[in-house]
């Protein structure tokens, strides 16, 4: 895909190049905003909002990297959508969760697993999704940005808007976070990640 064209071409009016990249980027856009919103409706009215603002901001879109570009403005669309609830979302967590044949969510199964390994593996990856929503939002946004996404912080940075340092900052409350609420699943985390007395 030549990306640069692409925006090119969409810059001047051609829905068909934007639609083409929408296609690329839409399940990174969609996962994104599902572990931020906890819940795939959600997750599917912020992307849809965020794609609906980036095509009528695409001219102010002046090169770097389109995807940190659209990524911050799929945060920003959850922002909004949470500001507007006023309260992080109250679901079941089977609601939230059992999800596993969908796109956007991290599957830890493999084809060499057993009912029994399954099972395990999902329910760790109902802890890990449980722990992002327990977080602040900010701090959930910065740890799925660099933990999930795997951007680097300056990336970060330029995405959510704010300052490096405050990047570091609520990346490592975030972590800390997670690693406390984790231990509350110990049971669940592979052995060379539990913590042990002389751990802690």
């Amino acid at each position: 895909m030549d990306e640069a064209a692409l925006i090119q071409q969409a810059q001047q009016g051609d829905v068909d190049s934007y639609n083409r990249l929408v296609l690329h980027y839409q399940d990174q856009a969609f996962g994104v905003a599902y572990r931020i919103m906890g819940d795939s409706d959600s997750a599917a009215d912020a992307t849809q909002e965020a794609f609906i603002s980036a095509y009528r901001a695409l001219g102010s879109f002046r090169g770097g990297s389109f995807k940190a570009w659209l990524l911050r403005i799929v945060t920003n669309a959850c922002y909004d959508e949470l500001r507007r609830r006023k309260r992080r979302p109250k679901a079941s967590l089977d609601a939230l969760y059992v999800e596993d044949e969908t796109p956007d969510s991290v599957s830890f199964a493999t084809h060499s697993d057993n009912p029994e390994t399954y099972a395990q593996r999902m329910d760790l990856q109902k802890a890990i999704l449980a722990c992002l929503q327990g977080l602040s939002e900010d701090q959930r946004v910065v740890a799925i940005l660099s933990d999930v996404e795997g951007f680097s912080y300056d990336e970060i940075s330029g995405i959510v808007g704010v300052a490096l340092g405050t990047v570091k900052s609520r990346l490592s409350r975030s972590r800390r976070s997670l690693r406390e609420c984790l231990q509350g699943f110990s049971e669940l985390l592979p052995v060379e990640y539990r913590l042990t007395d002389e751990s802690i």
